[in-house]
């Protein structure tokens, strides 16, 4: 028997092939393995194991019998999802999925669109607003890897050390691995004034086309801040065009008993109907795609 347990005959046979587990067991138990007997019982006068020992040996039996029900298990797993997907290698699959995404996120990179979340009005959030603003931000890029045609992101105004650079941290996994421009800086000081279109829901100006040679600024405000205007005015006192989603132009108000309207969305809703519009061409697709019923809007053939 490899790895010399000792004495005591062959082993049972539902502990067959793993003698040097149980071996190892035993030593990490601190017990010697010629003190155990491996066989089916006690003959010839042998001594029989302390209670103790037995017992340790029991208790072990069972750890074996467990990891043998888990591998039983995880096969019949994995049979069932190559049957689900038949001729799909899974890993490979993967693997060929992300690289189509990497090539696309770093094409869009070096001929746009580009889109930028202004993260310089921190100040204005509460530590939970903060908190759900790093969650959009989690979502949006999760959307934009996805996407057929992506945005390149940007992240401006993005201090290290700040509440949202933690909470970005905190809250996403591989968030240092984004494939996205993270910087102190302002987009003021990376792109030309006359490229720059800041989108904000009191804009007078409607968004009517994407344009790959400009730059779309979101404020990195989440939907339950109650600041109005306050980003039509950032962008005014910088001298910016200004831009919102055409939602009065497409929908019409829902009749609710709430009676509530808006057309103020969280970034990741802004995004999501930025980039269904960008594949599709299709306002009504991309606005069903952003604006969620609880806004009080919807499109005209929905009305009931």
């Amino acid at each position: 028997m490899a790895g010399g347990c000792g004495a005591g005959g062959g082993l049972p046979a539902e502990l067959d092939g793993e003698a040097d587990v149980f071996c190892e067991a035993l030593r990490l138990l601190r017990i010697e393995p010629s003190a155990v007997s491996l066989g089916a019982g006690q003959e010839g006068g042998e001594a029989p194991c302390s209670r103790n020992v037995l017992r340790k040996r029991r208790r072990w039996e069972r750890v074996l019998a467990a990891r043998r029900r888990k591998r039983t298990q995880e096969r019949e797993r994995s049979r069932a999802r190559r049957a689900e997907n038949p001729g799909t290698a899974i890993r490979n699959g993967g693997r060929a999925l992300a690289s189509l995404a990497k090539e696309r996120l770093l094409q869009a990179r070096d001929s746009g669109p580009r889109l930028c979340i202004d993260l310089g009005m921190a100040a204005h959030m509460t530590e939970k607003e903060t908190s759900r603003l790093a969650s959009q931000i989690r979502r949006l890029y999760g959307a934009n890897r996805r996407a057929e045609k992506p945005f390149w992101l940007y992240l401006t105004e993005f201090a290290e050390g700040s509440l949202i650079y933690r909470e970005c941290l905190r809250m996403n996994d591989g968030f240092c691995n984004y494939l996205m421009d993270t910087t102190q800086e302002s987009y003021l000081d990376l792109f030309p004034l006359d490229a720059v279109v800041y989108l904000t829901p009191d804009s007078e100006n409607v968004l009517e086309d994407i344009d790959a040679n400009k730059v779309y600024i979101l404020g990195g405000l989440v939907d339950e801040s109650i600041h109005k205007k306050l980003t039509l005015q950032r962008a005014q006192e910088q001298a910016l065009q200004t831009a919102r989603l055409p939602i009065r132009e497409y929908m019409v108000k829902s009749t609710s008993s709430r009676n509530y309207h808006s057309e103020t969305l969280a970034i990741n809703q802004v995004f999501d109907v930025l980039s269904t519009y960008y594949t599709t061409r299709s306002w009504p697709a991309a606005l069903t795609a952003g604006v969620s019923a609880g806004k009080g809007y919807v499109l005209p053939d929905a009305v009931k």
